[in-house]
């Protein structure tokens, strides 16, 4: 953790429980902010803030076999220990590499070298909510958790030299490694989860994964009032593990036309979805001390 700034990261055992709605209404009233959306495998909290890209570059992540096509005497060593069917004497299937080099140890003719390939494009932007860092992977491909890290240093660099006091982190779902990436050294991470069987089960899987970080936690449950009993079983999972539940949220219509209009939902409307955010980011606010 960094004493000059404090870090959020919002997460969601599932994905579909209103993660971004949440942190795009915090980019809307939060001050003195950095966004970093580090949902690399499916970013969307650009589209939700409509940035400004200042800067831009490759990711240079997972590594592959490449071929010398003149040293190659097609003796067919790499295509007969290769575990991943990824390489065969003719060509290299770069989705199916996994880096591992063994094809460059055995060949005999030393035919082959590993190289580094862009797995994805990293961001730096300028919004109306304050300066962004986010990352697009490329489909299919590896690295994920390093993009991740990739973003937060940018976001750090971004709040040290402008001197903000806080990063908002947008999280992917579940507890992969994009995941862990996200939540690990943060001073504070926001479950937002849904009264469903699936919310439940994932959200004590993501809270286990927090837990291990030993960082704090708390907890919004969004579209409260589809299902009374499972928001009382959230509740009372909560209270037994002394989590805090900031808000929970009632279903409604106007979460959806807000993401369809481009804005924040705090910015489209002041209805009891509003309202709730807003008491939940004061309550945030007392805890991070910001």
């Amino acid at each position: 953790m960094n004493a000059s700034f404090r870090q959020l990261t919002v997460v969601s055992g599932k994905g579909g429980t209103g993660k971004t709605t949440c942190l795009g209404s915090f980019a809307a009233i939060a001050h003195d902010k950095v966004l970093a959306d580090c949902d690399v495998d499916a970013a969307n909290l650009y589209q939700l803030l409509n940035p400004t890209v200042i800067d831009s570059g490759d990711f240079m992540g997972a590594q592959i076999a490449v071929r010398d096509e003149q040293a190659c005497k097609r003796h067919g060593e790499c295509e007969r220990v290769c575990r991943f069917d990824a390489i065969t004497v003719d060509a290299v299937d770069e989705l199916a590499c996994e880096g591992c080099g063994f094809c460059t140890i055995v060949c005999p003719e030393k035919a082959l070298h590993m190289e580094q390939v862009a797995c994805g494009t990293w961001y730096q932007a300028k919004t109306d909510y304050g300066p962004l860092a986010y990352a697009r992977l490329l489909p299919g491909a590896e690295s994920s958790g390093r993009l991740v890290t990739m973003v937060r240093q940018k976001a750090e660099d971004i709040a040290l030299l402008q001197g903000k006091q806080l990063i908002l982190i947008d999280g992917a779902p579940g507890i992969g490694c994009v995941a862990t990436a996200a939540i690990a050294d943060v001073d504070m991470a926001l479950v937002v989860t849904e009264p469903s069987l699936s919310g439940i089960h994932d959200m004590e899987r993501v809270a286990d994964l927090i837990r291990h970080f030993g960082v704090p936690m708390t907890v919004i449950v969004n579209k409260a009032d589809i299902n009374a009993d499972n928001t009382r079983r959230i509740r009372q999972y909560c209270a037994q593990r002394g989590v805090e539940v900031l808000a929970e949220l009632p279903y409604d219509e106007s979460v959806t036309a807000a993401m369809a209009h481009g804005v924040p939902l705090v910015e489209y409307q002041d209805g009891p979805v509003a309202q709730g955010i807003r008491k939940a980011w004061s309550s945030i606010e007392q805890m991070l001390g910001v």
